[in-house]
């Protein structure tokens, strides 16, 4: 008899999901495809944040601890059963997702609720993850084999036996150790005790796979040194996990030539991202693949029109044929055509027989998001004269109407009605939207901006520029500041600004990799001097390097 079967068909389905070590792009496939379809997400306090941006904002998420006066008083949260809480939802008739850290085949905890699914005879499966044991060593450039072969262990420190710490000690095979920041030194005492040789490379890697890794090397005798040099121990955060390597793959000269994944152009910086959420999506995206962390600080809101009827007759003139041509220049046009659609109940399928053209990439991508394919997208430049750049000019041969309906902000440029008007074509010229400044944010945010927390901060225009300063305050001369043009450079240096860093072309994507090679030359110049490589944030105002003419 197969013990997963259902008993019961009106029983749910469980799926014991790996949620990897950390980096939510190490989720499996299956595991995305899962997380969609769950109707209860129950997953490791470690791994929350990481697996429910996956799941629906309908989705329930029970906590694994509750709170009584009991252990209120005592600062002592109690913990759940989550058998009991899995099997629960599951015999409601649930889609249930059982999320852990790492692999669940490595979990103990796992297996047992595994075990009890079976045997209330709820049907379930297992979607395997990267093991945390083998994943945090491949990011700390520390590969477990290579072309000799070896053998590998892995010792859990919590529930190593005196037998576990001999064999460890006596083996001369590579050792996974996963333990904790302030056990560390102890384990590494246990494996010297047991006849490991001091002389052991050991590398230690704490937050693995996420963009606050850090990672040290030294032998098992001298660990409690380095550790102790690099300020890390003693530490108030001392119960943090870590994992340890020890053999001859975790020398410190080989990481450093296999290091891939700490060596990023911005790894740890933590980098200010002053645009609207929508907009600053696909820019954060990009950043994090420098090693970045990102921080989204809206500085401009959007807002309907205060008149909204020219955007109404707008409208209702793609439908009656009125235009020829709809030429959207952001995001927030297309998503406020489109919210004008949906009042009326209309869909892309009233854009037939007209052609549309998009400013740029991310316009383009969200048109097509709508069902709208553009007719038109810039060959060169992103932006209204790189558009101008392919526009074809009014033919009263080959186009039966002359008239551009052009969806905008409130505060964008004449450059592309003046543009249309000189090639023939008749414009109008309709606010979309009204861009406003957004609510100040957080204190603490604030308080990092003015403070030196922020490594750098990106600024894509000069409304961007006036906004920040004035809901947050100037950011700290410590601060690396990178501007989209000399319009917005001009406009930063006005407020009292030193431009570091001036992207090439008037592109977000451009002005990302133009930080990130400033961060990679500045590596390289540390590495080369000798020096540690350190953020922005980390070095004393005085210090700070003269921005480059």
């Amino acid at each position: 008899m197969n013990p997963t079967a259902p008993t019961h068909p009106a029983y749910g389905h469980v799926t014991f999901l790996g949620a990897g070590p950390g980096d939510p792009g190490l989720l499996t496939l299956r595991a995305v495809e899962a997380l969609a379809a769950a109707d209860v997400l129950i997953a490791d306090p470690q791994v929350l944040d990481v697996v429910r941006t996956h799941a629906r904002s309908t989705v329930d998420t029970p906590a694994q601890t509750v709170t009584d006066e009991a252990s209120k008083a005592a600062d002592i949260p109690v913990l759940r059963d989550t058998a009991n809480l899995v099997m629960t939802a599951a015999r409601s008739g649930k889609r249930v997702v059982r999320a852990v850290l790492g692999d669940p085949g490595l979990d103990g905890n796992a297996a047992e609720e595994m075990l009890a699914c079976a045997d209330a005879g709820l049907t379930f499966e297992v979607v395997p993850g990267v093991a945390t044991a083998v994943g945090v060593p491949a990011y700390a450039g520390v590969p477990l084999r290579d072309g000799q072969g070896g053998d590998v262990r892995f010792v859990d420190a919590r529930t190593a036996t005196a037998v576990c710490w001999a064999e460890a000690g006596a083996s001369e095979a590579t050792t996974v150790v996963s333990t904790t920041l302030d056990s560390v030194v102890a384990a590494a005492g246990e494996l010297v005790s047991g006849g490991r040789k001091p002389d052991t490379p050991v590398s230690v890697t704490a937050a693995g796979t996420t963009t606050r890794q850090r990672t040290w090397t030294a032998t098992l005798g001298t660990l409690q040194q380095v550790l102790k040099a690099a300020k890390v121990l003693p530490s108030a955060d001392g119960s943090q996990p870590v994992i340890a390597v020890v053999g001859e793959r975790s020398a410190a000269e080989r990481r450093e030539r296999l290091s891939w994944f700490e060596s990023k152009p911005l790894f740890g910086w933590n980098v200010l991202v002053p645009r609207t959420k929508e907009q600053a999506a696909s820019l954060s995206d990009q950043l994090r693949s420098y090693g970045a962390v990102p921080s989204e600080v809206p500085t401009i809101a959007v807002e309907p029109p205060r008149t909204p009827q020219q955007m109404e007759r707008a409208v209702k003139g793609l439908v009656t044929g009125r235009y020829e041509w709809i030429a959207f220049t952001s995001v927030n046009a297309v998503k406020a055509v489109r919210e004008k659609f949906e009042e009326y109940g209309l869909d892309a399928r009233a854009f037939a027989g007209i052609k549309v053209a998009a400013v740029g990439e991310q316009t383009a991508k969200s048109l097509i998001e709508f069902g709208v394919k553009p007719d038109l997208v810039p060959s060169g430049e992103q932006s209204a004269a790189g558009l101008l750049e392919d526009w074809p000019p009014y033919d009263p041969v080959f186009d039966p109407i002359d008239r551009v309906f052009l969806p905008r902000a409130d505060i964008a440029t004449e450059t592309l009605v003046a543009g249309l008007i000189e090639l023939g074509w008749e414009v109008d010229d309709v606010t979309a939207y009204r861009t406003v400044r957004a609510s100040p944010p957080p204190a603490e945010t604030r308080e990092a901006i003015k403070g030196g927390g922020f490594d750098a901060v990106l600024f894509t225009s000069s409304s961007t520029v006036r906004n920040l300063v004035g809901i947050a305050g100037k950011p700290h001369n410590v601060t690396v500041i990178a501007c989209i043009g000399p319009a917005t450079a001009k406009t930063a240096e006005e407020h009292g600004l030193r431009v570091d860093v001036l992207s090439p072309e008037p592109s977000v994507h451009k002005l990302a990799e133009a930080l990130a090679e400033f961060g990679a030359a500045r590596r390289d110049a540390a590495v080369e001097a000798g020096d540690p490589v350190t953020r922005p944030s980390e070095r004393r105002p005085g210090s700070r390097r003269r921005a480059r003419s």
